[in-house]
């Protein structure tokens, strides 16, 4: 499989282009490079043959990457966190065409725990859900891609719910309420924590992730299953689920 890695100046974009290995590459695609020697600044200066696009850079390229992606009938797989509306509805088009994976977490493990967790809130009574994540101080989006992602899955089970994101109001809680709460700290690569009480016991489902490597093997993993499968949209759930 021939990859172009979109957002190769970065760091998840370095691990995977490592991790791929030169033979697997088909470009390196970056704002912060200048095309020359393998090295690309746009997506459009490379026309060369390639299995799959891996965007690993920002929500802000969306167009850009949907859009050369269709043009060029590519599988793409996103990466990155933080679409707006607009680049979902440009990611939804798109995936009518050519086959898209989107996921702001790349780890089977997050996407393990979120099938778990759903099953805890279906199948947990009542009970309270509150959820802990933490990442290191330079990441942008509060709170993070992987807990929205995971609260999405627990609506899934509770349909009545509502997100409180960082409580900070006096008052009592309301019962059909998750709870999330962003921590930012040091060089924390990420961990999301997920916890059930029904005041008699509590579950706590927790996810640690120890080195961004995790995240580029996802990816690839997932792009060779992407190349496979017709035109879609397509996320971490639907390829645990084979």
């Amino acid at each position: 499989m021939k990859i172009i890695i979109n957002g190769a100046g970065g760091k998840m974009g370095n691990i995977l282009a490592d991790m791929a290995g030169h033979e697997n590459i088909a470009a390196l695609v970056d704002v912060a490079f200048t095309t020359a020697d393998g090295k690309y600044h746009a997506l459009d200066d490379f026309g060369g043959e390639a299995d799959c696009v891996i965007d690993f850079s920002n929500h802000s390229a969306t167009q850009a990457v949907t859009s050369y992606c269709v043009k060029r009938n590519l599988p793409v797989l996103i990466a990155s966190t933080g679409q707006t509306e607009n680049e979902m509805t440009l990611i939804r088009e798109a995936s009518g065409k050519i086959p898209v994976f989107i996921s702001p977490n790349m780890s089977v493990g997050v996407a393990l725990v979120a099938d778990i967790a759903e099953r805890v809130a279906k199948l947990f009574g009542d009970c309270d859900i509150e959820m802990i994540e933490a990442h290191h101080n330079q990441k942008l989006d509060v709170p993070s891609g992987t807990a929205l992602m995971l609260a999405k899955r627990l609506q899934e089970a509770r349909k009545d719910s509502t997100l409180n994101i960082g409580r900070h109001e006096n008052g009592k809680r309301p019962a059909n309420e998750i709870g999330i709460h962003s921590l930012r700290y040091g060089s924390e690569v990420g961990t999301h924590e997920i916890i059930f009480s029904n005041g008699l016991e509590t579950i706590t489902i927790r996810h640690d992730a120890k080195n961004r490597a995790l995240f580029a093997n996802g990816a690839l993993s997932a792009a060779k299953w992407l190349i496979n499968q017709k035109p879609g949209l397509y996320g971490m759930k639907d390829y645990i689920a084979g």
